[in-house]
């Protein structure tokens, strides 16, 4: 026996029988004898037959592989979104290609290149935070492969798209400070051109406006991750501005803003509260413990997977293609950090 990937042609050789015979032992057609079955599936055992995927996607115009572009795959609720895709996609049989962007929109570009080369049968894909052009989106479009978003989702085109409710998620974080006491509650904010920096300062504004308090533009801030927390802070303590709560539109930020005013002698909760959002596992282990608004990342991912199949078998039937916006809710997770 020849050393290297075993075929369908070199079982049937060994055996001495036809290479149709053994592909069709190893689907357990009912036209091949049992003792030819038997034999054909255990040389296959015995010699680590593996089946040819490449030629069985091409003969059925189906890859059975699905491609995923994340921001970056450390977050864990990316993480959590990705399992729950899996969950679903080993019950279907289909194989995920993981890809992250790193915040870059070039190499976002190149992902979704190097995945349609790969002919995937579908992606999902999370948007870094930096994309402004779409062109990469369309061209997946034109070649009519299903395209779903989800959390970073891009709003002028017509796809299915999972997200959270990150007004409603917002509005409970800071209307929660406010029943606490707090009245000058800094926003650190994320880029403009996401959905979820919009819909998290409309929740912060709305809490602000159902209390009778104004949403002051000064206690508004760019900053969507630890260095930007970090010195966010720095600089509100520098301009001497006078702030009682933070909420921040992620943990991560929220873990450098806790840092900053650890280091500057400022105590949690009891002089500044910090609420953050998405509820990382590091929001359990610093000091103090961060309160968080908990994001359902399993869920989503599962979301994801059953909208694809959804639309995958839409294609076989003559029914038109409705885009839809699954919204999950999400959960305030109170700790150390608020009061």
């Amino acid at each position: 026996m020849k050393s290297g990937q075993i075929t369908i042609k070199d079982i049937a050789k060994e055996l001495n029988v036809s290479p149709s015979t053994v592909s069709r032992a190893l689907k357990n057609h009912p036209d091949i004898s049992q003792e030819t079955k038997r034999q054909v599936n255990e040389l296959a055992k015995k010699l680590d037959y593996q089946p040819n995927t490449i030629a069985q996607s091409l003969r059925q115009s189906k890859t059975f592989t699905l491609g995923v572009v994340i921001p970056n795959l450390v977050h864990h609720f990316f993480s959590t979104v990705i399992s729950g895709m899996e969950s679903v996609a080993h019950e279907h049989n289909y194989n995920l290609i993981i890809t992250q962007s790193n915040e870059d929109e070039k190499r976002e570009m190149e992902n979704i290149r190097a995945l349609l080369s790969s002919r995937v049968d579908g992606i999902f894909v999370s948007m870094s935070r930096y994309t402004e052009n779409i062109e990469h989106f369309k061209m997946v479009e034109k070649r009519n492969i299903p395209l779903i978003f989800f959390d970073r989702v891009c709003e002028s085109l017509p796809t299915h798209r999972v997200i959270i409710e990150d007004f409603e998620g917002a509005f409970a974080a800071v209307q929660y400070l406010i029943r606490s006491g707090c009245r000058r509650i800094v926003h650190f904010s994320g880029p403009k051109n996401l959905r979820i920096t919009h819909e998290r300062y409309r929740g912060y504004q709305e809490a602000h406006q159902q209390f009778g308090l104004p949403a002051l533009p000064e206690l508004v801030m760019k900053a969507d991750n630890r260095q930007e927390g970090d010195a966010a802070v720095k600089t509100l303590i520098e301009h001497k501005v006078d702030f009682d709560a933070i909420f921040t539109v992620n943990d991560d930020t929220a873990i450098g803003a806790l840092q900053a005013l650890s280091a500057a002698g400022v105590e949690s909760p009891s002089q500044v509260s910090v609420m953050g959002f998405g509820d990382d596992p590091m929001s359990q282990i610093i000091s103090p413990t961060l309160s968080s608004v908990k994001q359902p990342g399993f869920e989503m991912g599962q979301a994801v997977m059953n909208l694809y199949l959804d639309q995958a078998n839409l294609k076989k039937s003559s029914e038109s293609f409705v885009p839809l916006t699954q919204a999950f809710p999400t959960e305030l997770v109170l700790r150390g950090s608020t009061h």
